[in-house]
């Protein structure tokens, strides 16, 4: 691990955790049309190997494992955050800005607007279902299911997300449900390899492409961590960007039954 050169975040100085978001000059603090507040916490880079290798995919598993070893206890080390974003960059085009494998580490004092619904979606399926695992859930329908199920091993599961956003998109669960990744037990290293190998075979090389991890929020009551894999094949336009709806070209279905080929 080692400090990021332009970091995003900084570490609080004394004071700075006790502040709360303020209105600019001017705006109208009654309705909080404007706020700022310093960008506190923590942001690392973790190499991933010694070797001097652009994708997870070109290491051994034994070696991936190891990565992911140092990820979970880098996120430890945070967990006074309110939230903890671990994310691999692969090739410039998905925003790496070094060749050399590395994940980077965002230890946030706030939760985004993202997890937080996330985190609110796992609470009120946990009240309806009286007491049900929303990810729990529905990785066993798709393992019923079997359609969009890529692997299987005694950790987790692989599959090409209902409703992917874009082409080849992956997600990796665990099996059995576990609020943090970061926590002992399945980290899922050897699947992170295996579904970056099948990306490979089926692609004809590594594709550009971002990968992070979801692990519960600060507040979380009812949630299961996850890990995203998300090629960067198209670009995002207009109608994704303005409207926030996804044109996904590949049926999830479809890339489920060619990477189970690989």
């Amino acid at each position: 691990m080692v400090p990021n050169l332009y970091p995003a975040l900084k570490p609080a100085a004394d004071g700075d955790a006790a502040q709360e978001p303020q209105p600019r000059p001017g705006a109208n603090a009654a309705r909080d049309l404007f706020w700022a507040a310093p960008a506190l916490g923590a942001h690392e880079v973790i190499v991933n190997a010694p070797h001097p290798v652009m994708s997870l995919a070109e290491l051994e598993v034994e070696q991936v494992e190891c990565a992911v070893d140092v990820w979970r206890e880098r996120m430890r080390a945070h967990q006074d955050a309110a939230y903890v974003h671990l994310i691999v960059n692969e090739r410039p085009e998905a925003g790496a800005s070094l060749p050399h494998s590395h994940a980077q580490l965002y230890a946030l004092d706030f939760v985004p607007a993202a997890v937080a619904r996330e985190r609110e979606r796992f609470a009120a399926y946990a009240t309806r279902t009286m007491g049900g695992n929303l990810l729990a859930d529905l990785v066993q329908e798709e393992v019923r299911a079997r359609a969009r199920i890529i692997a299987i091993d005694e950790e987790t599961v692989l599959m090409a997300p209902f409703g992917a956003r874009v082409p080849y998109q992956l997600m990796i669960a665990p099996r059995v449900s576990r609020m943090r990744f970061e926590d002992p037990g399945p980290s899922g290293a050897a699947m992170i390899r295996e579904a970056l190998r099948r990306l490979a075979l089926r692609l004809g090389s590594s594709p550009p492409l971002n990968l992070w991890i979801r692990t519960a929020p600060r507040g979380s009551e009812q949630y299961c961590w996850r890990i995203d894999i998300l090629p960067r094949l198209t670009y995002l336009a207009g109608l994704e960007l303005g409207a926030g709806v996804d044109l996904n070209v590949v049926a999830p279905e479809r890339v489920a039954a060619e990477l189970r080929d690989q």
